[in-house]
């Protein structure tokens, strides 16, 4: 079991490998978003989701020093103006100008007002992959459709109508439109694609927040979830890409600009066709890794738990996933972690 407290941080080590994302050490990955999510986990209902928020930077951001590589947040908290710590751009890792380039998108705390009222799905999560991998998209909207593994290639596209992928999903699979469940954010913006769902008798879950843990639910039977669509955050939208990379599956995603500004910023990171659909490899290419830890419990992973053993300590136990894409293969991780308690 891991009994690292999340500020017990060692000096970056040089692994012995020649390829770039083993250097990285791929189960080093889930002492970052296990880090920042016993960090946010001491204040889980307390109502401050900006406190919730800057715990969990702080202690990602500390352990990503842990990791021998020169690594750049490509997707983070927002602009250098926006955000203080891990905003996009900023270099991260222990061996800067040493160690290999690594591409960063993260999300310390997704799920801030999740975490704030205690509700379910809160994540810590990361991506990582080789320099130029990860789609550098701006903070702003991205329209997205997904669906898991085993169906043919090109079965959803976002050009289409909500009730022409469904209907190509249902042939795929042998079913009836109204025998597939599909995954939804509960906004307001959505109520059009809600009522051509049901129209067509589709069984529609609605989350009120997380849309990393919905998207990647749909790789998984248990939950019932076959498709997903809408539109969300598009830093989480290539998130969630690089978790499907990873285990399998298909996604589509298109940037959604509200104003000028918002196409401004997709031009200053590099973005010139501003309609362009996304591919799952456009988004997320080449070997990357995926790692996520649940700060509350949900359909994807166990939320963090606190206990006191006898000597009085404090441990928080955690429940990671971490997946690779050049081998497919996902692990499930359970850590504890002595801390010390939060106190406002």
């Amino acid at each position: 079991m891991n009994t690292t407290t999340p500020n017990d941080v060692p000096a970056a080590k040089e692994p012995v490998s020649e390829n770039a994302i083993d250097r990285v050490l791929v189960l080093e990955m889930v002492r970052v978003t296990e880090a920042a999510a016993v960090a946010a986990a001491q204040l889980i209902g307390r109502g401050d989701e900006k406190a919730a928020d800057a715990a969990a930077v702080e202690a990602m951001r500390e352990a990503f020093d842990s990791l021998y590589m020169d690594g750049t947040v490509v997707i983070g908290e927002g602009e250098r103006d926006e955000a203080p710590m891990l905003y996009i751009g900023e270099k991260v890792g222990g061996a800067p100008g040493k160690g290999p380039k690594i591409d960063i998108a993260l999300d310390p705390l997704e799920g801030t007002t999740i975490t704030a009222k205690a509700g379910p799905n809160a994540l810590a999560v990361l991506a990582a992959a080789e320099e130029g991998d990860l789609l550098n998209a701006p903070d702003v909207y991205m329209d997205k459709l997904a669906v898991g593994p085993g169906l043919p290639a090109g079965v959803i596209d976002l050009a289409k109508t909500p009730t022409q992928n469904v209907e190509a999903v249902a042939a795929a699979k042998g079913r009836e439109p109204w025998d597939l469940n599909v995954c939804v954010l509960d906004r307001p913006r959505h109520a059009e694609l809600i009522a051509e769902l049901r129209a067509i008798g589709c069984g529609i879950h609605l989350i009120g927040d997380g849309d990393v843990a919905g998207v990647i639910a749909v790789t998984d039977q248990d939950t019932g979830i076959d498709m997903y669509m809408g539109q969300g955050g598009a830093p989480e939208g290539v998130l969630a890409a690089a978790a499907l990379r990873c285990v399998g599956g298909q996604f589509n995603g298109r940037l959604v600009f509200r104003n000028e500004d918002e196409k401004a910023r997709a031009r200053k990171w590099g973005i010139t066709d501003l309609g362009k659909i996304y591919t799952l490899e456009e988004l997320a290419k080449g070997d990357c890794i995926f790692a996520a830890t649940g700060v509350t419990s949900g359909s994807l992973l166990d939320g963090v738990k606190k206990r006191k053993k006898a000597s009085g300590a404090t441990i928080m136990t955690t429940q990671s996933v971490v997946m690779r894409a050049s081998s497919g293969t996902v692990r499930w991780i359970r850590g504890e972690h002595r801390v010390e308690p939060h106190r406002s």
